[in-house]
């Protein structure tokens, strides 16, 4: 089966991720999955919910916010404030990206902190939330190594990275990381989240008006683990070199306020 892009059965779209993009976070990427583009901004806040103090419960607290901004879409979507409710969807998908992070955490090593992540879809061209639970990670990643630098927890409460791809079957055949098109046709559909150890966090899956097999079931979570360590490498080289930027991150982030990407 040909791919959109000539792309084979097992290949990620290309990856990027445009550090600094939000200069008032503690730390912010732009997470590119091919087309999809999702700004991911962590700003941590030296203090915890209400209700931890209430209950007495020790450590801090990891949250997220998602949203697709009005012009991601082809067809304007209109913002949550506008319609006066959060929609349904953008709930579910913040929920799974703290979970994703907080699995990856040892809150009471963050100590008495908050973590906001907040993720806005820019671009969607299918896997919002994989780019955004893969972008926070690094974001997250880079400003815990900030507030350590500056002495304000001993060590790095993050255990391990985390990351999402999405994976599916579409024409019978298992694919990697789908566009908005693939997505769209597909008659699978899955979203996989794992540490960059290999652990599942989450396994979302169903199909859409059609059924999969045990075999192609275990295909597509193959597929998913080659994407993880694909989307893994590349989020350690962007922590890497979070602090001393190369000239490709200036000509990115250049490009980003200009808007020419």
């Amino acid at each position: 089966m040909e791919r959109l892009n000539n792309r084979a059965l097992n290949e990620m779209r290309p990856l990027e991720f445009v550090l600094d993009v939000a200069p008032h976070a503690t730390a912010s990427v732009l997470s590119c999955f091919g087309n999809t583009r999702v700004i991911c901004a962590v700003t941590i806040e030296e203090d915890v919910p209400r209700w931890m103090k209430m209950q007495g419960v020790p450590g801090g607290w990891l949250t997220a916010e998602y949203a697709m901004l009005p012009y991601s879409t082809l067809d304007r979507k209109k913002r949550d404030s506008a319609a006066g409710k959060q929609d349904g969807r953008s709930v579910e998908i913040q929920r799974l990206i703290g979970r994703s992070l907080r699995a990856v955490m040892d809150l009471e090593a963050l100590g008495a902190r908050t973590v906001w992540i907040d993720c806005d879809v820019l671009q969607a061209d299918g896997g919002t939330r994989t780019a955004s639970i893969t972008g926070a990670a690094v974001a997250l990643a880079i400003a815990l190594n900030r507030i350590m630098a500056k002495g304000l927890i001993p060590a790095n409460p993050m255990r391990q990275l985390v990351s999402a791809v999405s994976v599916g079957k579409l024409k019978g055949t298992p694919l990697l990381d789908l566009c908005y098109v693939e997505d769209r046709d597909a008659e699978v559909d899955m979203n996989i989240v794992m540490t960059e150890g290999g652990q599942y966090v989450e396994v979302q899956g169903s199909g859409e008006e059609a059924v999969f097999t045990a075999e192609e079931m275990a295909q597509m979570l193959s597929l998913a683990s080659q994407g993880i360590a694909a989307i893994t490498k590349a989020q350690k080289e962007a922590i890497a070199r979070a602090d001393q930027p190369t000239e490709a991150d200036f000509a990115s982030l250049k490009n980003f306020f200009a808007g020419l990407k």
